[in-house]
């Protein structure tokens, strides 16, 4: 096994799909810019800065990092996403044996549905924070998550070596920095690395989700553990180094505009914005206090 472990310092529902957990109907409405009937829409891989790729659907982000040592993948999208990766590595040169760890955002089906079957297919070693691996055991089906009934359950996953907050993994030649960030889910991750071309390295940020969404009957508000931890999360992704942004939702950190702006497969200028984290944290912010005022309409409207 190339990974070992040294100390280090220290968006959305999911879609409804496969067997339905019996609590809570989805939501009307995506919470994205990109309709859920998109989210799995093929989308041409490409390489997004040095050693980084995108190799997911058009609506999910799957990335993967090329250690020298094999590859790390970072979330495994819907169960329906997992063909479609294993063809856009393969249309990048690599082979799905290739992926040598499976790193996860949170075990909603968007984003870890597909993990199962990939995991089976490469053999990797997956990855996730304690909460996240309880969660993706689960299949998804984690009453502690907030957003629990509103989304479908999926291939569990149970091999899973989860981490601690602030480790550095050493995947071949790469070092990936684990950041909990709980808050959407439980288990939320995320994750930082550095990418370098032609002597110019930039760092990386895969930032979890930070949308506060509630099922029905849960309230943040009930839960002011939740909220103080929410806020630490939200902090830690503003203070990160971030060159380049990117979230599990594409949108959410306005990825596609910027690379509609690229001149070529190899500008890199438009996607890097040394601001790009801070902005996704204020944004998150300003969600949570408008979710908290909501919780407390909800009181004030209870007979």
């Amino acid at each position: 096994m190339h990974m070992r472990i040294l100390s280090g310092l220290a968006l959305g529902a999911g879609l409804v799909f496969g067997t339905p957990v019996a609590r809570a109907q989805p939501p009307q409405a995506a919470s994205h810019a990109v309709p859920r009937e998109q989210w799995n829409a093929p989308q041409k891989p490409f390489r997004i800065y040095g050693n980084t790729w995108y190799v997911g659907p058009r609506g999910l982000s799957a990335l993967v990092v090329d250690t020298g040592h094999g590859l790390a993948l970072l979330d495994g999208d819907l169960p329906a996403s997992a063909p479609l990766i294993e063809a856009n590595l393969r249309a990048l040169g690599f082979h799905v044996r290739d992926v040598k760890w499976i790193l996860n955002s949170h075990a909603h089906p968007d984003h870890a549905g597909g993990i199962a079957a990939l995991q089976r297919a490469s053999g990797a070693q997956v990855i996730a924070s304690a909460e996240g691996a309880r969660a993706l055991a689960l299949g998804g089906a984690d009453p502690a998550d907030p957003q629990y009934g509103m989304s479908s359950t999926y291939p569990p996953v149970r091999q899973v070596r989860p981490v601690r907050d602030g480790e550095i993994l050493q995947l071949g030649e790469v070092a990936i920095t684990v950041h909990e960030t709980p808050g959407h889910t439980p288990g939320s991750t995320s994750w930082t690395w550095r990418s370098c071309s032609e002597g110019r390295c930039l760092h990386m940020v895969y930032a979890d989700s930070l949308t506060a969404l509630e099922a029905p009957g849960f309230r943040y508000s009930d839960h002011p553990e939740r909220v103080e931890a929410f806020r630490r999360s939200i902090a830690t992704v503003a203070a990160l180094r971030c060159d380049i942004l990117l979230t599990p939702h594409p949108d959410a950190s306005g990825f596609w505009q910027k690379v509609a702006r690229r001149t070529s497969d190899a500008d890199s200028m438009p996607l890097v914005d040394p601001g790009a984290c801070r902005a996704y944290a204020a944004a998150a912010a300003i969600k949570l206090d408008e979710t908290l005022q909501q919780d407390k309409a909800k009181v004030v409207r209870q007979p």
